[in-house]
């Protein structure tokens, strides 16, 4: 197994935590798999997996030299894809990074399209509401709700969702229904901190044309989008975000929209990746395909924001 062939099969070891499944991901035996790492850890001079009967995992060099290793491999499929004849048919591995809530919700249900469309591309899709440093974890893509802030990143706008305040029936029995957002400063609220560590992401409202943010005491405070959800169910305070992520709620009458006669500020979303990089045509068939797929749900980004 040539240097090339040993560093994929490294990378996919890793991101799948098995020697069997990466192996079978490449089409290898798995003794060839075992013998190849083997030669690689000897070539190194280091161990880069630690070993169990049940789990594989990277050691601290291990890790550095995958992170390494990502952007290697990257450069080589951008390298190759940049042929014209691949570029309309791109292949490699795309490394994703999506939010909880639009993965389970909108993109992953629909997945397969996009692998039907681009059979040439392998996904490794992580998770969660965490900050990502693209270029040290290598990742090619991510998807973010509200207003980018990172300057190192480029984005292209993918849907602007609107938004409402809602609570639990509970909360409304025991606080009572706010009739107006003057009414806010006897409420409570589920607290939203970034990963960053920075709790203060008030209620926003317009109010005779103009925006209003009301700070609300509150006795919990989470930074993941479904734990937020969870709290408004149980009546833990108001809770404010994209009306598409609890439909199913208020539907249900497990939430109840309140002040619905003030527009909340939409919340705008976006594909980012890093500006350094010339956009590889993994990166532009995936956003391509996103753009659509919220296009289709929310409708297109008010002109000037695509």
């Amino acid at each position: 197994m040539d240097r090339f062939d040993s560093l994929q099969l490294f990378t996919r070891i890793v991101e799948l935590g098995s020697f069997s499944r990466a192996a079978a991901a490449l089409d290898i035996p798995r003794a060839t798999a075992t013998h190849a790492i083997k030669e690689l850890e000897g070539r190194l001079g280091t161990r880069l997996l630690d070993r169990t009967t049940r789990h594989v995992r990277p050691t601290p060099d291990g890790q550095a030299f995958y992170e390494r290793c990502v952007h290697v491999l990257s450069e080589l499929d951008d390298a190759e894809s940049s042929l014209r004849h691949l570029a309309a048919n791109p292949r490699g591995v795309l490394r994703v990074d999506l939010h909880g809530t639009h993965a389970t919700q909108v993109i992953l249900p629909r997945i397969d399209e996009f692998r039907a469309r681009y059979p040439g591309l392998d996904l490794v899709v992580s998770g969660g509401d965490r900050l990502v440093d693209l270029v040290r974890e290598g990742v090619d893509c991510v998807v973010r709700a509200g207003k980018p802030r990172d300057s190192t990143l480029a984005a292209r706008r993918l849907a602007v969702m609107p938004q409402i305040v809602c609570a639990s029936p509970a909360y409304l029995a025991r606080f009572g229904t706010p009739r107006h957002p003057d009414e806010l400063a006897a409420h409570q609220a589920v607290k939203f901190f970034s990963s960053s560590g920075a709790v203060d992401y008030p209620l926003e409202l317009i109010v005779d044309g103009q925006l209003r943010t009301f700070a609300l005491d509150g006795w919990v405070s989470v930074n993941d989008a479904e734990n937020y959800v969870i709290c408004g169910r149980r009546g833990c305070g108001l809770v404010q975000l994209p009306r598409f992520h609890v439909e199913e709620d208020l539907r249900a009458g497990r939430l109840v929209e309140v002040l619905g006669a003030w527009a909340s500020p939409a919340m705008p979303l976006a594909a980012m990746y890093p500006s350094q990089r010339q956009l590889s045509p993994r990166v532009r068939v995936f956003i391509d395909w996103l753009v659509q797929v919220y296009e289709e749900k929310f409708g297109p980004p008010p002109v000037g924001q695509a």
